[in-house]
């Protein structure tokens, strides 16, 4: 019997090499798990048909010396990433039986490491929410609470993970989309420098602000699969060489913007942030907690009107006439409108339009163009940050995971990225950590802690985030 509650991808490692189990017996107990738990929680829209069949193709590797970092490790892939052959939905009806013709970039490395891709999972429809409820295909639920939200974009990931129905994880992060649900399923998720990992077969949301990054159970695994996937890519202009990257600090000085916490945190979660600095503290890390950032007032309105006038321009391609769901109508003008409004759920249709509206003539200087100029004033506050501090720290949510359903007000979902959206306008890499549980209706939910670094500077968060763990 395998222990997949404490089994992480470093210790599955050791055991496949010295033949304790085999990647059959693994894969095996992992889809024992999905066929025992996703029914309820939804964390996937398809468990592939062939996973045993790779995993033997993993022992055969095994049996022949082979031994790579992620060679028999059973993963969960986000439904927004390309796997040739595969369908490829990013949770909507508009690509409901789209075959992907190519591999993502990240695919293609995992491929060769012999990763055993278990299945997709579910997300917010095009990644665009925060809580996995605008999935054309259901809501997926917390396993700590049936009755809550997973997070979003990446929930269906995050679930895996989080309910050991997966070893490692992929997710996509346009505004803590791996962020947001790590938090709320006490789990680990980081979202990479912008460039660092190649988007490559990725659906494109915001082009300028989505990475692929992991969902692990460990920050030690997170390492493992970010050392596999990153580096410059000749299909992504935007992706980086390696040794464009930050060598670790040795200082240990975290900022901590305290003044723009006043009235966004429920008070446990406060507490929990506070003592978790004070732990750091006694660690041999200075706080500074005078860190102020002015353009962060306008910062959540400018990721938005970035976000929508994206969005709009990167789904203006499904149009039903090449690819995806087609609707006749009397004409073509029809033929658009009504695969349109039945192919895009609630939300992508309310991002399309109001990113339409932030470009058009008469309102992209007062809207679009302002928005980028926060976001330039933004990257240089956080640059002028990081020459007095190595790390900057925050919660990573305001709270627990919602109950499903209890902000359908979308401005008021909004909100709740209001720590996330700044790692992804100034491309800087952020992680999200457990940060221990405060209770909600006699249930004991988990809550993230976030730290971010200049570009560059994952190894600075792996760092703290091994010595974090043993101080909750």
């Amino acid at each position: 019997m395998i222990d997949l509650e404490n089994l992480t991808i470093k210790k599955a490692r050791k055991f496949l090499d010295a033949k304790e189990f085999s990647a059959v017996d693994l894969a095996s107990a992992y889809l024992a798990e999905i066929e025992k738990k996703n029914k309820e929680l939804n964390a996937y829209l398809e468990v592939f048909d062939d996973v045993l069949e790779q995993a033997k193709v993993a022992d055969e590797r095994i049996a022949k010396g082979e031994s790579y970092p992620l060679l028999g490790i059973p993963l969960a892939v986000k439904d927004n990433i390309l796997i040739k052959g595969r369908k490829v939905s990013a949770a909507s009806k508009m690509l409901e039986n789209y075959v992907a013709s190519y591999d993502a970039t990240v695919i293609t490395k995992l491929k060769k490491q012999g990763a055993i891709f278990l299945g997709r999972t579910n997300m917010d429809e095009f990644a665009l929410g925060g809580s996995t409820e605008n999935s054309a295909y259901g809501v997926t639920r917390n396993p700590y609470d049936k009755n809550r939200v997973a997070g979003g974009t990446s929930g269906g990931s995050a679930v895996a993970i989080s309910a050991n129905m997966a070893l490692g994880a992929l997710g996509t992060d346009t505004g803590g989309s791996v962020r947001n649900p790590a938090s709320f399923c006490g789990v680990v998720g980081l979202k990479p420098t912008y460039g660092a990992v190649s988007r490559s077969g990725l659906i494109a949301a915001v082009s300028s602000f989505d990475q692929a990054g992991p969902i692990t159970k460990t920050v030690e695994d997170a390492e493992i699969i970010f050392n596999i996937i990153h580096g410059k890519d000749l299909l992504d202009s935007t992706s980086i060489n390696k040794d464009l990257y930050e060598k670790k600090r040795e200082k240990k000085i975290i900022g901590v913007p305290m003044s723009s916490f006043s009235g966004a945190l429920a008070q446990d979660v406060l507490k929990q942030f506070t003592d978790a600095l004070e732990h750091l503290e006694k660690q041999g890390y200075k706080i500074n907690y005078e860190l102020e950032f002015p353009s962060s007032k306008p910062a959540l309105s400018a990721y938005y009107i970035i976000n929508f006038a994206e969005v709009s321009t990167n789904l203006a391609r499904f149009d039903g006439v090449r690819y995806g769901l087609h609707i006749n109508g009397k004409n073509l003008l029809e033929d658009y409108l009504l695969t349109k409004s039945n192919g895009f759920g609630r939300e992508t249709r309310r991002r399309l339009m109001l990113g339409a509206y932030v470009l058009s003539a008469g309102y992209y200087d007062a809207y679009y163009g302002k928005a980028v100029l926060v976001r330039g004033q933004l990257r240089k506050e956080y640059l002028k940050a990081f020459e007095s501090v190595d790390l900057i720290a925050t919660p990573t949510m305001p709270d627990t995971a919602l109950k499903i359903g209890e902000k359908s007000d979308p401005v008021s979902l909004y909100l709740e990225d209001v720590f996330t959206v700044t790692a992804n306008l100034t491309g800087c890499p952020a992680i999200s950590l457990p940060m221990g549980t405060v209770l909600r209706e006699g249930k004991k939910l988990p809550l993230g802690i976030q730290f971010m670094a200049p570009h560059g500077g994952e190894e600075n968060l792996f760092e703290i985030g091994k010595k974090f763990k043993g101080m909750i």
